[in-house]
């Protein structure tokens, strides 16, 4: 088809890479009226259209069509609108409908390819393409694609599901394959969606490949295939590369950065300068030491690219990512670094027990792999995403009608895209808002720090608040009495002892840049800490909440070479130094007043007849919500054979605090009173000399009858507290929790209880 008087044409010089054959190849643009642009031409309407956004941005992508995969204009067709019985008076429009050929089209069979463009100031969602989604829907189109002409992104449709389910795919197909119906489910299979199996099998393969070739441990294995994953995800998300990062890419990339480097390179090798460049994208976030290198051979980089390959890591779902990702990291580090990863059963039902919400900070100060963290960032960002996709389409309703019928309504399209730009600028900010904002971890372990980020960046930032830090210790952001909602599995059967480990210097408390960038960070937070109702102005509340800033910080430096142990009253005061206590107190330090938690305990911080102090002052803090003691099974995959409870508690509200202290005071003065008499009378026998002195044998038995008396009204005390304190504990004895002892599947019956405990604690309100 001669196009010359349809678009603008301009021929360019092709050089075949193989052969150096060149060849004149005819590139075709989007034509005007005039130098003005106020009109563009439709090739296949065969006018001048006004040149609206978005009907520049459909000739673009007319031309990208025929350009680049090889249509012909004989088999498009634009503004194509759909009746479908099935919804009377329904109605559907496509931007730009593709058929296989012009024979398909002419007879009016099913479409290959629909399209819905958007103008390029707007972010492409696909639930906002609800034109082109009811066309391929009711059409049975083969192929989906949005673009804003920044942007494309492709499906394949799932006919065998209704409603029609869309499956990422990578590119659309090139003219030559789509004739091939083999070819075809080939080119569409080449990038996919992972299924969790898919992914897992994969980063074991590429593990195996580094195992092999590079003879690393299994962690610094880790780390590499770590480098290669942030090198394929910084490409993908560049809007400016091609599509996928492939092992045919990077060696034409490489190639020409070994023709145009200059003296001033300071890379060896092209994998060197692609992780320089990865290092320089996450520098604020110290994932990885300024001197850090790839330490792969090139063979083994260049396999592991090509394993790759073929799947398109931001495209697949964050629950794919994050179940394989722990099943790979599971296998990899079990044993030396078992303990850091949390059964996906029952972070599952720790965060969705608890519920957090939109607006609340949630922290975990032994984070681990991050595990607790992302599921709390998918379960509040799916919870959003469901009330954004429901207010869309009760405003489609509103805007087109019950049954759509006025959805190719050129005005009433102009009026939804507003509502859209607004309602997805929201939408976007509290997402901004949820990653960077409300999401917190520590982990002792540099390798768990730096797992976790990545872990987090895979499934959608929020690893912004993570940090390599003692969870026992304030840094960045994790101060007492800030958090909503605590998830955590702290590390079981150490013991701090009374002088050891003692709280070291280090510059991220005191350096003045660090602390600067943190009190700008929470300036807003820490003026309201503070105590103040104004609004913040930084010109004259600076000095205040940098002083606040400082105060919050004082947990730590104001302790610099005091044992860690003592910060806590457990440790000082109650004579417990196991790291599964202290964690306790420092998950209620950490929560505001009336916040809740979950805390993967062993059994005996329940039971032990030593530990009926700290449990004492635990319930003088909060209340219990529900115990649920797990099969010993569930953490043996792990390489853990503990029998351990999950335990939730509330910290008292501000009201709470005040009525137990007062009820404490109140029962301590009466029981006092109540055995003054006879505790003085013993003393006073004690303190008698001389002639009257007791025996040594009479002073140890007055001694035994003192500390008796004492004991019985301190137990008295207790007991008419805990009475006046009385509510009911639900408790919960779980056989099969999902998971075997081999990490198989098996029958889960905390699903069961997360329904029952939901009803129980909606109808007692435990909490909003």
């Amino acid at each position: 088809m001669n196009y010359d008087k349809l678009f603008e044409t301009d021929d360019i010089v092709i050089e075949d890479e193989k052969t150096g054959k060149k060849t004149i190849k005819t590139i075709l643009s989007p034509k005007y009226k005039d130098s003005t642009k106020k009109q563009i031409f439709s090739a296949i309407r065969n006018k001048y259209l006004d040149t609206q956004p978005e009907e520049i941005v459909r000739q673009e992508f007319i031309c990208k069509l025929i350009n680049e995969y090889g249509y012909s204009l004989s088999q498009m067709d634009e503004e194509v609108k759909l009746t479908t019985s099935q919804r009377g008076t329904g109605r559907a429009s496509a931007d730009i409908v593709v058929w296989k050929n012009e024979e398909e089209k002419k007879k009016k069979k099913t479409a290959f390819l629909v399209v819905e463009l958007k103008a390029d100031t707007l972010r492409l969602k696909v639930e906002d393409c609800y034109q082109g989604y009811n066309y391929a829907t009711w059409s049975r189109a083969k192929l989906f694609a949005i673009s804003n002409g920044k942007e494309l992104q492709v499906y394949k449709t799932v006919e065998e599901e209704l409603p029609l389910k869309l499956q990422p795919v990578n590119d659309i197909p090139h003219i030559d394959t789509i004739q091939d119906d083999k070819k075809l489910e080939e080119s569409l299979a080449k990038t996919k969606e992972f299924t969790g199996d898919e992914f897992a099998k994969l980063l074991h393969k590429c593990h195996n490949i580094i195992r092999n070739n590079d003879k690393l441990s299994p962690e610094a294995s880790f780390d590499e295939i770590s480098k290669i994953l942030f090198i394929k995800i910084m490409y993908e998300r560049n809007p400016k590369q091609e599509s996928i990062f492939s092992l045919k890419q990077f060696e034409k990339q490489k190639e020409a950065w070994n023709m145009v480097r200059g003296a001033s390179e300071t890379e060896t090798s092209y994998i060197q300068r692609l992780f320089e460049d990865v290092k320089k994208e996450f520098l604020t976030d110290n994932i990885f030491d300024e001197n850090e290198k790839i330490k792969l051979r090139e063979r083994s980089f260049e396999q592991i690219v090509k394993e790759l390959e073929i799947y398109n890591l931001t495209s697949t779902s964050a629950d794919v990512k994050g179940i394989a990702f722990e099943r790979f990291l599971g296998r990899t580090f079990r044993g030396e670094l078992g303990q850091f990863f949390t059964p996906r059963v029952l972070v599952d039902f720790i965060v969705d027990l608890l519920e957090p919400k939109e607006n609340e900070l949630i922290c975990d100060p032994c984070a681990g792999s991050g595990g607790f963290l992302i599921k709390t960032f998918e379960s509040i960002k799916k919870t959003m995403d469901n009330y954004y996709i429901e207010l869309k389409k009760a405003k489609q309703k509103e805007i087109f009608g019950q049954e759509l019928e006025n959805i190719d309504d050129e005005e009433l399209n102009k009026q939804y895209e507003v509502f859209l730009t607004t309602v997805n600028a929201e939408q976007e900010e509290k997402i901004r808002k949820l990653s960077h904002e409300s999401i917190f971890g520590t982990d002792a372990n540099p390798r768990m720090a730096r797992v976790s980020k990545m872990n987090m960046i895979m499934h959608g930032d929020g690893h912004n608040g993570i940090h390599h830090n003692d969870g026992l210790l304030n840094v960045n952001g994790i101060f007492h009495n800030r958090f909503d909602v605590i998830v955590t599995n702290p590390p079981f059967g150490t013991n701090l002892d009374k002088k050891y480990p003692l709280v070291e210097q280090d510059s991220k408390y005191t350096n003045p840049t660090i602390i600067d960038n943190y009190v700008n960070k929470y300036s807003k937070e820490l003026f309201v800490r503070a105590g103040y109702t104004e609004t913040y102005d930084k010109e004259k509340h600076l000095d205040i909440v940098k002083e606040q800033y400082l105060k919050e910080m004082s947990q730590v430096t104001d302790n610099i070479d005091e044992p860690i142990r003592n910060l806590f009253k457990v440790g000082r005061d109650l004579g417990s130094g196991a790291t599964e206590v202290l964690f306790i107190e420092r998950c209620l330090d950490l929560l505001k007043p009336g916040g809740r938690m979950g805390i993967v305990l062993p059994e005996g911080v329940l039971n032990s007849s030593n530990l009926s102090n700290a449990r004492e002052y635990f319930e003088s803090r909060a209340k219990i919500l529900l115990i649920v003691s797990m099969p010993q099974d569930i953490f043996i995959s792990s390489g853990a054979t503990v029998k351990t409870s999950l335990v939730f508690l509330k910290k008292f509200t501000q009201e709470e605090a005040r009525e137990y202290e007062t009820n404490k005071k109140e029962v301590t003065k009466d029981i006092k009173a109540k055995y003054v008499k006879d505790i003085d009378s013993i003393k006073k026998v004690l303190k008698l000399r001389g002639k009257e002195a007791l025996s040594a044998i009479d002073k140890k038995i007055k001694n035994a009858e003192l500390k008796e008396l004492e004991t019985k009204r301190e137990n008295e005390i207790k007991e008419i507290i805990k009475q006046k304190f009385d509510y009911e504990i639900p408790i919960s004895d779980i056989k099969k929790a999902g998971i075997t002892t081999t990490g198989a599947e098996t029958d889960n019956e905390l699903i069961e209880l997360l329904k029952i405990y939901t009803e129980y604690r909606k109808t007692n309100k435990l909490w909003n």
